[in-house]
């Protein structure tokens, strides 16, 4: 068949390389989350956009709206990327606490490992699909204890909660920051609070080294233990909260 000016055309705009039935095999949903997300930790969520991940990725744009229409919808697959690589399998012969604080101690590595990831599920949808998995886990495991399903609720809420505000709150927290910023930030920190008024804020004064900075372990190994101790105290003061065997 001849190849007229418009039929070539069309021909060259059916087979470009970013579309299903291109030379070059699409790009995954997986491989567009996990580069956004590495993108996010590295440079910070507010500045990803799609242009950018598609500069990254080496295509354009539209190979990206196959699977996300708008910037929106790409961070909530990022999310659901988050929430995907939490270990929710627990040790069913194990306490009840136990298996809670493996679970806080899986999101709190998760979020962790990612710079992003704290801001992403603080401000986006908890209804994917492995956020429904990680939830329904917890809310198993504190029916299990006993709990009913209001208490189930507000600790499973309560445990998310925590864990994002434990990663925000580590002194120094800025993922915008390189690490050598972070050290000079925290050592202004602390000789702003050296040099208060010591008759008035002696205490800030002898603790503004660790005021300022801490032990990154200590920091996550403490808040989680006194989240934990927190629901175990919590479950013998309800009278419809859990079983006998509630700190066991």
């Amino acid at each position: 068949m001849a190849c007229t000016l418009y039929s070539c055309q069309v021909a060259k705009t059916r087979n470009r390389p970013d579309e299903p039935d291109g030379d070059k095999p699409r790009l995954s949903k997986r491989t567009v989350t996990e580069n956004a997300l590495k993108l996010a930790d590295a440079d910070g969520l507010d500045t990803l956009t799609i242009r950018k991940l598609a500069e990254h990725l080496g295509v354009t744009p539209m190979a990206l709206y196959w699977h996300f229409r708008s910037k929106e919808d790409l961070l909530e697959g990022v999310a659901e990327q988050v929430w995907g690589e939490l270990d929710v399998n627990v040790d069913p012969d194990a306490p009840w606490w136990a298996q809670l604080q493996g679970l806080l101690e899986s999101l709190v590595s998760v979020l962790r490992a990612h710079s992003a990831a704290a801001q992403l599920l603080l401000e986006h949808e908890k209804r994917n699909e492995a956020a429904l998995h990680a939830t329904e886990v917890t809310l198993d495991v504190l029916r299990r204890a006993g709990f009913d399903p209001q208490y189930a609720s507000e600790i499973a809420r309560s445990t998310l909660w925590t864990g994002i505000t434990l990663v925000m709150s580590e002194p120094g927290y800025s993922p915008e920051l390189s690490p050598e910023e972070r050290e000079e930030m925290q050592r202004r920190n602390q000789v702003q609070l050296a040099m208060l008024p010591a008759s008035k804020y002696p205490r800030l004064i002898e603790c503004a080294a660790p005021m300022s900075a801490c032990d990154p372990e200590l920091h996550y190994r403490f808040g989680i233990g006194l989240f934990i101790d927190g629901v175990k105290a919590a479950a013998l003061r309800s009278s419809g909260g859990a079983t006998a065997d509630t700190c066991n």
